[in-house]
This record gives structure tokens, sequence and C-alpha cells, in this order.
């Protein structure tokens, strides 16, 4: 057995902390997109439920205030969301803007890309609320192109941290 060295350093003293307020607000910003989408395909769910089965009454409302205002217009919030928190997490005070943590970004986003228009791709002729349809891919249409090719602009700012 070898002996130990004196100096031996189990952590990068040139790393920077675990967590810093602009990782904290990246993971808020993530969290506040997800739950944007899912809260908006959740209303959706509702309308569609209610037009197949009531159509008297009034319509389901949206759990946050002005959210039936944007229409369409939710998508491109609660992802873009996710985008940005992403995009604030490439950053050196953050555990995935330095070391390996750049190529985990990079190639991770790019894959989230590639399966998610690949998915759609295959799934692509069920409508929503049919028999095999994917719960949001459907739902989104053909804005999933949009939101595999927003990963994967968000891999390039990944890459363009990598030293």
């Amino acid at each position: 057995m070898s002996k130990l060295k004196a100096n031996q350093q189990y952590v990068d003293p040139s790393a920077g902390p675990l967590f810093s307020v602009r990782f904290l607000l990246s993971l808020l910003l993530m969290v506040a997109g997800i739950a944007w989408v899912v809260i908006w395909t959740l209303h959706l769910h509702d309308v569609q439920g209610w037009q197949e089965t009531f159509q008297k009454g009034k319509e389901p409302k949206a759990l946050i205030p002005g959210m039936k205002k944007l229409d369409t217009w939710n998508w491109a919030v609660g992802f873009g969301a996710i985008y940005l928190g992403l995009i604030f997490a490439a950053h050196k005070k953050t555990p995935l803007g330095r070391g390996r943590g750049v190529l985990v970004g990079m190639l991770g986003c790019f894959l989230v890309g590639l399966i998610w228009i690949c998915t759609f791709y295959v799934f692509a002729n069920r409508p929503a609320g049919s028999d095999g349809a994917i719960w949001l891919l459907s739902d989104l249409g053909q804005f999933n192109l949009m939101v595999g090719i927003g990963f994967m602009a968000v891999g390039f700012t990944y890459a363009t941290k990598w030293e």
C-alpha cells in the first residue's frame, strides 16, 4: 500500500462555490418554466374534457390569471423560462458552467433536443386526446420543432463556454 501525499487535494481549489445566487436563479427559472408548461397543459386538457362532455355553462378557468389571454404564447413563456434557466446555468459561478459541467450541459441539451424532435416525428400523427398520444407532444403540435431546436440552441451556449 502506498503512502498518502502530504498535500493531496480532493477538491479543485480553483472551483467556485457549489451554490451561488446565479445557480439558484437558474434553478428557479427552470422549475417555474416546467410548472408553467404543466399548468397550461392541464388547463388545455380541462377545456378539452369540458368541450367533449358539457358544452354548457362556463369554460374552466386557468389557475394563473391572464394565462388564457396568452393562449399559445404560454408555450413560449414556459419553455423560454426553462431555456433562460439553462443559459444562466452556463456561467463559471455555477456547477454546470465550469469543468465537466459544460460538457454535460452541452451534450445534455443537444441530446434532449434531438430526442424531443425524433419522438415528435414518431408520434406526430396522433391528435391530442387520442389513444397512443403522448401527453405534451400532442398538445404542442408543430411547436415541438421549436422546442427541440431551442434545446439545441441552449446547447450552443454551453459550447461557447467550453475550454
